[in-house]
């Protein structure tokens, strides 16, 4: 075989070995993939959450619970955990709300009361009392007054006026002031677009001496609440506690064309 003919036979050989090299490089299943870092695996713990809304004084059932998953780090020490009370659901069944819960939200023993506890006793703090009066649309706000609103009680009462021939006068003074709703006697309804309680009986929460007088007051005249903006809940009142608030109102009485001035206060 001629020398040239050699030549050009082994360039095309080394040509096709090229090719082939560098098809074989090209091929993505004859690649040389590289190991990916292994991804640390998420430490997770089943937490007893509410399957949805679960509202203020309601009875949990069974049914109302269900386990979650949540990741270890983010888990409070309060969360109820599969792992330390795998029967939770029952266990927890028949207690009562004393906090509402939303759908989705973990469960704390702190915010239920035990099926064998009184509800209204338990959300009581200590050494404060609670005490119903009767109630009426035009006496509560227009029924637009809710538990944990605070409210002023105001008592409204009939007098023989002096001088008057007597005729009788109407005074009203706020015998209790900046006081908390524990509950309303029906369930929230519509009424307008917006939620309101048209109950006939409310339960405040009271001091002893608060208790006393209203009892006294329930006795003597027409009570009323007055609904306080929530921006004056932590308001202080700057009298004895139980003291009706001085009105020193003045009513003008016109008999037989003669004007006579009575005081509303006592």
């Amino acid at each position: 075989m001629k020398p040239a003919r050699i030549v050009v036979l082994t360039i095309a050989l080394g040509a096709g070995g090229l090719a082939a090299y560098l098809a074989s490089g090209s091929d993505p299943e004859n690649k040389q993939i590289a190991a990916a870092k292994p991804v640390a695996e998420l430490s997770t713990v089943d937490v007893l959450v509410a399957k949805s809304d679960i509202g203020l004084g309601q009875m949990v059932k069974a049914d109302d619970l269900q386990w979650q998953t949540w990741p270890v780090a983010s888990a409070s020490n309060s969360f109820i955990r599969r792992s330390d009370h795998p029967d939770a659901p029952r266990q927890y069944a028949g207690s009562t709300v004393r906090v509402p819960f939303m759908a989705g939200e973990p469960i704390r023993e702190q915010k239920l009361v035990k099926a064998n506890s009184g509800f209204m006793a338990a959300i009581l703090p200590s050494g404060m009392r609670a005490i119903s009066t009767d109630i009426s649309p035009e006496t509560a706000a227009g029924g637009f007054i809710l538990p944990d609103d605070r409210v002023d009680v105001i008592l409204s009462k009939r007098d023989k006026a002096v001088g008057a021939g007597g005729q009788d006068v109407v005074s009203s003074q706020i015998i209790l002031s900046n006081v908390r709703v524990l509950a309303i006697d029906q369930a929230p309804k519509e009424k307008d677009g917006q939620n309101t309680l048209l109950g006939k009986t409310v339960t405040l929460e009271l001091a002893p001496e608060q208790a006393e007088t209203l009892a006294r007051a329930r006795q003597s005249g027409t009570l009323a609440l007055a609904l306080r903006s929530i921006a004056d809940a932590n308001a202080v009142e700057n009298r004895p506690e139980g003291q009706a608030r001085p009105t020193g109102a003045n009513i003008n009485i016109v008999r037989y064309g003669v004007p006579t001035t009575q005081t509303t206060q006592k």
